[in-house]
């Protein structure tokens, strides 16, 4: 994007994108070890309880040995893009610019392929570092559409994502996600508004409102992702790319009676045994 060798300063090129001259210049810092392993205890917390705050999750890692500070603890939510899940007034303000969406789905019975996607970003720990995993699914049948990872939680991805399942799978009527700011900018809006595709986002906090894609990062995680310790971003992206294969065309889900979210997406017949 900035162009070191262009014959306009760094400074010009930076006004004329629109972008902080400083985020130029800075040398991302690699996270502690001690940060490293903190942020993998507090994945798994955050996925048992949910509803924990900074101060709950602080006290659940002190009785695991773990002492940190309430304020430390807030920092890794940040970096890890999450926060305490449950139903509170929306006095949060959203980013400047970005649209809030109401939730279409309450009181819907959602019964077809392609009535509703619904989408979301979860972080993914390696032996070094981590990075960020974004799936489309299609909510009647958990069938993941698409999938990326990233190193940042840029909404460049997410858009990548969602045009990729377009692209594989046509588009549904209602389309579903949190109020993070990757969801609400014009890039990922504009895409879903260009393709007349309606528009729906979960309450602040409210994990219930995406519940199939809380329940997927669970199977992902406790199946694929702590058995495992990646390498690299290269092992991550294969190893999770084979889990989603099979998680969509070998496993079945007692939701859907025991069909494999192939088979309910593309009305597929059961699979016969192996002889």
């Amino acid at each position: 994007m900035i162009d070191r060798e262009h014959d306009l300063s760094i400074t010009r090129q930076a006004e004329v994108l629109r972008i902080s001259r400083g985020s130029v210049y800075y040398l991302p810092r690699s996270v502690p070890d001690a940060d490293l392993a903190i942020l993998r205890r507090l994945d798994r917390l955050h996925l048992e309880y949910p509803f924990a705050g900074s101060r709950m999750l602080r006290g659940l890692l002190a009785l695991q040995g773990c002492k940190i500070g309430r304020r430390h603890v807030k920092t890794l939510m940040r970096r890890m893009g999450i926060e305490a899940l449950y139903r509170r007034p929306r006095t949060t303000k959203s980013e400047p610019g970005h649209k809030i969406h109401p939730y279409l789905l309450r009181g819907m019975e959602i019964t077809r392929p392609n009535q509703v996607w619904a989408m979301d970003i979860t972080y993914i720990p390696m032996e070094r570092g981590f990075v960020y995993l974004a799936v489309v699914l299609d909510w009647a049948t958990r069938r993941v559409l698409s999938w990326r990872l990233s190193i940042t939680m840029e909404a460049a991805f997410c858009v990548e994502t969602l045009e990729d399942a377009l692209a594989r799978h046509g588009k549904p009527d209602i389309f579903n996600t949190d109020q993070g700011s990757q969801f609400t900018g014009q890039a990922f809006t504009g895409v879903l508004a260009d393709n007349g595709i309606a528009i729906s986002m979960d309450g602040k906090g409210a994990w219930r409102d995406n519940v199939f894609v809380e329940r997927l990062w669970r199977s992902i995680k406790y199946e694929e992702v702590y058995l495992r310790a990646y390498d690299s971003v290269s092992e991550a992206r294969h190893s999770i790319g084979r889990y989603l294969d099979f998680y969509n065309g070998r496993r079945p889900h007692s939701s859907l009676d025991d069909m494999t979210p192939d088979q309910a997406y593309f009305n597929l017949p059961p699979l016969r045994a192996a002889a």
